[in-house]
């Protein structure tokens, strides 16, 4: 096969996988969530960072960053959360991106650095909202009222996420060979 045609059925993989992972990002968001009657928007906690953190631990920080990115802006802009996609597009992208970069390294694949990705996504996920928040409602009081959601929508993550990863990741990686 020439460079050239296994440059090609590289790309192809790349983009098949990315869209697979933003759809499913945007599923598990949009229809594996909680809405909650507390803080100024409402809360809303959801599964979208299981595949989002997969997505990152599997296929890397471009995939990572890629997938959560377009997967949760898009299911902001299609549910009426539109104000927020732009936030949105950057928190969860630098989150993927982030997860991605420190568990894409080999000797980084283990249950331990899974966590320490996944702790510095929340930080990430607080920081981020809490700023968007602070832009959004001019204020920068009613931004704290989130902080427990994106906690327990991250953890919650974070838990299914280290169940699954490592065996998920070892069957795809032997599968895409």
């Amino acid at each position: 096969m020439s460079n050239t045609a296994v440059k090609s059925k590289s790309s192809v993989k790349s983009v098949a996988v990315n869209g697979i992972a933003i759809a499913l990002v945007f599923l598990a968001t949009g229809f594996i969530n909680i809405r909650l009657p507390i803080a100024a928007n409402g809360g809303l906690i959801h599964l979208g960072n299981v595949p989002l953190f997969l997505a990152a631990i599997i296929f890397g920080k471009k995939t990572g960053m890629i997938s959560g990115a377009f997967g949760m802006a898009l299911f902001d802009l299609f549910s009426g959360w539109a104000l927020w996609a732009p936030f949105t597009f950057v928190v969860v992208g630098i989150m993927g991106y982030v997860v991605g970069a420190i568990t894409e390294k080999e000797e980084h694949n283990t249950l331990f650095w899974y966590l320490i990705a996944i702790i510095l996504a929340l930080i990430i996920k607080i920081v981020g909202y809490y700023i968007a928040e602070a832009i959004i409602y001019q204020n920068l009081i009613i931004p704290v009222a989130s902080i427990p959601g994106n906690i327990i929508q991250v953890t919650a993550a974070g838990i299914i996420t280290l169940i699954v990863a490592k065996p998920l990741k070892k069957q795809i990686t032997k599968a895409m060979l």
